[in-house]
C-alpha cells in the first residue's frame, strides 16, 4: 500500500513536470520564424486566434501592433492613398491593381511598419515608403518595370537562390522588387515560389504589397526608424542614384517625401539626400 501511494505521488510529479514543460506560459520565448499568415505569440509560438494574435503578439498579423500604439490605417487614409493613386492615368496597368485595402492587408503581415518610435517617427516612415513607391511606380501606374523583360537581373553567383530558366527577375510591385536573390527569400517569407513564379508579384495585389514590405522591413525600416534620414533609404533602394549618379531621381524622391511629410504634418528631418 505504501509502495502504491509512493508510485502515485511519483506519477503525479512527473505529470506536473510534463504539463509545465509544455505550457507556453512556462517556456522561455522562442524565435518564431512564422509563416506570413501566422502570429508569433507572446510566448514565442506560431498560430492564429486570440492566444497567438492577441495580447503580447510579437509579429505577424497581430490584432494590435506591438509598437507605439499608432495605427497605419489612421495615417494612410483613403484621401492620402487615393491622392497618390488618382494621379495615374486611366490606362495605367496599376489603375485598380494597387488599392488601399491591399496595402493595409499587406501591412498587417509586418506589424512593426509605421509603429516604431514616436508618432512622428511613424509618419516619417510612412512618408518615406510612399515617396519611394510613388517614384518607382509613377503614382501607382506601373506594376512591372518599363522594358524590364529585356534586362538581366540574374546573379548567377548566388547559389542559394539560383535563377530558373525562362523566368525574369526584373522590377515588379510597389518597390519594383528585382534580382533572384530578392525574389527567392521574399517568396519564402511570404509564401509563394519567388524563383519559379516571380510574376506573382505582378498579378496578386496583396502579394505585391507584401513583397514591397518584405524589402522595406529588411533594407529600409531600421534605417529610417534609427534616424539616419531619408537619404539613407535612397541608397538602400538604388545606390546608383547617389553621389551624382542620378541627381534628378534623388530630387524627385526627396520632393515626394517632403510633400508627404507636409501632408502628414511632420518634419522631414535631416539628411534628405544620399
Amino acid at each position: 500500500m505504501v509502495f502504491y501511494n509512493s508510485r502515485k505521488h511519483l506519477l503525479a510529479i512527473i505529470l506536473v513536470i510534463i504539463v509545465v514543460g509544455t505550457s507556453p506560459e512556462w517556456v522561455s520565448g522562442q524565435n518564431c520564424g512564422c509563416a506570413a499568415n501566422l502570429c508569433c505569440s507572446q510566448y514565442g509560438y506560431c498560430g492564429t486566434g486570440n492566444s497567438y494574435c492577441g495580447t503580447g503578439c510579437k509579429a505577424g498579423p497581430c490584432y494590435s501592433s506591438p509598437g507605439n500604439g499608432g495605427s497605419v490605417a489612421n495615417i494612410v487614409t483613403d484621401a492620402f492613398f487615393n491622392g497618390i493613386a488618382n494621379q495615374a492615368a486611366g490606362n495605367c496597368a496599376g489603375k485598380g491593381f494597387y488599392t488601399r485595402a491591399a496595402f493595409l492587408e499587406g501591412a498587417r503581415a509586418y506589424p512593426k511598419f509605421g509603429t516604431v518610435g514616436s508618432a512622428d517617427d511613424s509618419k516619417r516612415e510612412i512618408a518615406a515608403f510612399f515617396a519611394h513607391v510613388t517614384h518607382e511606380t509613377g503614382h501607382f501606374c506601373y506594376i512591372e518595370e518599363i522594358n524590364g523583360r529585356s534586362k538581366d537581373y540574374c546573379d548567377e553567383n548566388n547559389k542559394e537562390y539560383p535563377c530558373v530558366p525562362g523566368q525574369g527577375y526584373y522590377g515588379r510591385g510597389p518597390l519594383q522588387l528585382s534580382w533572384n536573390y530578392n525574389y527567392g527569400p521574399a517568396g519564402k517569407s511570404i509564401g509563394f515560389d519567388g524563383l519559379r513564379n516571380p510574376g506573382t508579384v505582378a498579378t496578386d495585389r496583396v502579394v505585391s504589397f507584401k513583397a514591397a514590405f518584405w524589402f522595406w522591413m529588411n533594407q529600409c525600416h531600421n534605417i529610417i526608424t534609427s534616424g539616419q534620414g531619408f537619404g539613407a533609404t535612397i541608397r538602400a533602394i538604388n545606390s546608383m542614384e547617389c553621389n551624382g549618379g542620378n541627381s534628378g531621381a534623388v530630387n524627385a524622391r526627396v520632393g515626394y517625401y517632403t510633400d508627404y511629410c507636409n501632408k502628414l504634418q511632420v518634419s522631414p528631418g535631416n539628411n534628405l539626400r544620399c
